[in-house]
């Protein structure tokens, strides 16, 4: 499907594994008495139906033959079952939807746990094996959780109509019920025959709307740098072509759509006239009573009903396909994510200096971009790794975040905890200014002057109150790339790292800024290690790392001698 083969018995499986799951967690307690209840609530509801078939053919017979008395009785009897069947309905409504809320939290909360450790989320995007996994975890989640109980449930409505009337209507003519069985199986296979291209389409269609989106939402995000560079046609004609495929797909739905209607439309109709075709000449000759015929055809229409389930919601059964094989392709794509890396690169968390041993690096294409680098950087120190167009500086502070890089040797560095990483461009986390720049475990340590007389020696010139500092915006849209990186390095001054590695600190803050954010650090104690390229001045650090083209390296330490390799 688009591009995506999913095997049937590999996604009906983990169908089944991700029900076990579901049932056997901490809120596998409640999902079964919501279950089971519902359970209970649809038997109830399908032997209201039977009695409600008794009592309206009793009903009808007492009109057509002038009863008032039994007319006047089996109406109470109606209202009341009707009354019944109604409380049943509702229950087991509000129980069907706080069910698949229930699933719902349950399967986003593990997506999002496992999509957001180790690096998974990263990894997906590398991959390029799955569009749009945002989608998949917000909406495809939400659609699975309530597509498949509401195909579960119908499945089990049928089932249970199909016990409950298959008597009733076996008892009024065995014809009829052989009918019924003969017609419901017809109108399943044609409407499988129409409607097969559906699956495919519905499929594509959820990606094309997501590509469709995510377009709007790159021109939201990045309005200002487009209407600079003049790029609105371009994008506009991006985002018209996008339209231009959903709506071509969105078409050829509806051509299935329609064919399957005219279909499907005609066989309901027909449901109406066939039990009255074969039971009439009964009443005709006087060897039925008038409410055997009502009776008849509302049983044979439940039946039919019941049996025609593939008619009556294939666009649901259609569904349900494609929302099952994108969940598919989603745990199949964070799965292939989620396993380590096969790489010869040895990383090695320890409270000690950041340090890394007969370090190689190549690119995808196999040049070399580092050879054998073995060097310490010593704590309370400022180092600039200075290199050129060939990113053997890049590919060093990427590898040392853990971002994947082909290579051998082995790395060494602090805890998590105790290192910092700024990239060039930073996105900050949602929540309050204090929630960003203040570490949990020093909220009632740093005071509001202090983090607002922080920004300020950082040249944020945005005027702050300390009100400011708790209100819960999104702050990643509000500030500006150079105000998200004072943010950002006030958080480093704040936290006391042990290490912190910036990325090309000097084209954010400018020289000046830079050497007073290296004072600041060096008075808190914590290494910098400014990943830069070969114009960077260098004065301000006591050492420079120079990554040369053909992958060789110096350490020169500043007023002594250099160390080449």
């Amino acid at each position: 499907m688009s591009q995506q083969h999913i095997p049937l018995k590999l996604t009906a499986g983990r169908f089944v594994r991700a029900v076990k799951i579901f049932m056997t967690s901490d809120v596998g307690g409640r999902a079964k008495f919501l279950f089971f209840a519902l359970v209970a609530l649809f038997g109830g509801i399908s032997a209201l139906n039977v009695v409600n078939s008794f009592v309206g053919r009793h009903f009808m017979t007492a009109i057509a033959e002038r009863q008032t008395a039994e007319f006047i009785r089996q109406a109470i009897l109606y209202t009341m079952a009707f009354a019944a069947s109604t409380v049943a309905s509702v229950i087991a409504r509000f129980a069907e939807e706080r069910l698949a809320l229930l699933w719902r939290e349950f399967l986003t909360r593990r997506a999002i746990g496992v999509y957001m450790s180790g690096g998974t989320f990263y990894r997906v995007g590398i991959l390029g094996k799955l569009a749009h996994p945002d989608q998949r975890i917000a909406d495809d989640i939400n659609t699975f959780t309530i597509t498949t109980l509401s195909f579960v449930l119908m499945l089990l409505n049928s089932a249970l109509t199909v016990l409950t009337f298959s008597g009733v209507l076996w008892l009024i003519s065995p014809l009829l019920f052989i009918a019924a069985v003969v017609y419901a199986a017809t109108g399943s296979y044609m409407t499988i025959v129409l409607g097969r291209p559906l699956i495919r389409l519905s499929y594509d269609q959820l990606d094309r709307e997501a590509a469709f989106r995510s377009g709007l939402i790159r021109v939201r995000e990045n309005a200002e740098s487009i209407m600079l560079g003049g790029g609105e046609q371009r994008h506009a004609n991006l985002l018209l072509r996008r339209f231009d495929e959903l709506a071509l797909n969105f078409r050829r739905i509806i051509v299935i759509n329609r064919n399957v209607g005219f279909f499907t439309t005609g066989y309901n109709w027909m449901t109406q006239i066939i039990p009255v075709l074969i039971i009439a000449p009964a009443f005709i000759r006087g060897d039925m009573e008038f409410g055997v015929v009502t009776q008849s055809a509302a049983a044979f229409a439940m039946l039919v009903g019941a049996f025609s389930f593939i008619v009556s919601q294939f666009k649901s059964i259609s569904n349900f396909a494609v929302v099952v094989a994108r969940i598919s392709s989603l745990i199949d794509a964070i799965e292939e994510a989620a396993q380590p890396i096969k790489t010869d690169l040895e990383v090695v968390e320890t409270d000690g200096n950041l340090a890394y041993e007969h370090l190689t690096l190549t690119s995808p294409g196999g040049q070399a971009l580092l050879k054998d680098l073995s060097t310490i950087f010593p704590a309370d120190t400022r180092v600039v790794v200075v290199g050129g167009d060939h990113g053997g500086a890049t590919a060093l502070f990427r590898t040392t975040a853990g971002i994947g890089t082909s290579g051998e040797g082995r790395i060494i560095r602090p805890p998590r905890d105790r290192l910092r990483f700024l990239a060039q461009r930073t996105q900050l986390a949602p929540g309050t200014l204090r929630q960003i720049m203040v570490p949990a475990e020093q909220q009632g340590e740093v005071s509001d002057d202090q983090i607002l007389a922080l920004l300020k020696q950082l040249g944020f010139v945005r005027v702050l109150t300390v009100d400011d500092l708790d209100k819960e915006c999104d702050w990643s849209s509000l500030l500006s790339p150079r105000e998200q990186q004072i943010v950002a390095i006030a958080e480093v001054l704040i936290a006391g790292p042990r290490y912190v590695l910036l990325e090309n600190a000097d084209v954010i803050f400018g020289n000046e800024l830079l050497r007073d954010i290296l004072g600041l650090l060096a008075e808190r104690k914590i290494a910098c290690v400014n990943f830069a390229d070969m114009s960077t001045p260098q004065e301000a650090y006591d050492a420079v790392l120079e990554c040369h083209a053909d992958g060789s390296w110096r350490w020169i330490n500043q007023g002594e001698h250099s160390v080449d390799q």
